[in-house]
């Protein structure tokens, strides 16, 4: 299947601050001032590839991606 597009999601509570994810994909993400994940406001420049990447490489599971728009079916 292939999704239109992701959102992507930061639980600040369950974040850590390790920055693997800007490590991963600094078009997305960010560490704010409070050294907690955070998204980078415009979302449209996010490569989805390395946001899923991300997603995976979380150490505590904070960032949860979900698929948004019409999906394609499988042949």
């Amino acid at each position: 299947m292939s999704p239109n597009g992701i959102k992507i999601k930061i639980d600040t509570e369950k974040c850590i601050g390790c920055g693997s994810c800007v490590t991963i994909c600094p078009d997305c993400f960010e560490l704010g001032d409070d050294n907690k994940a955070h998204l980078i406001k415009e979302q449209s420049s996010c490569n989805k590839s390395c946001a899923k990447e991300a997603v995976d490489i979380c150490p505590v599971d904070a960032i949860v991606s979900e698929v948004i728009g019409p999906v394609e079916p499988e042949d």
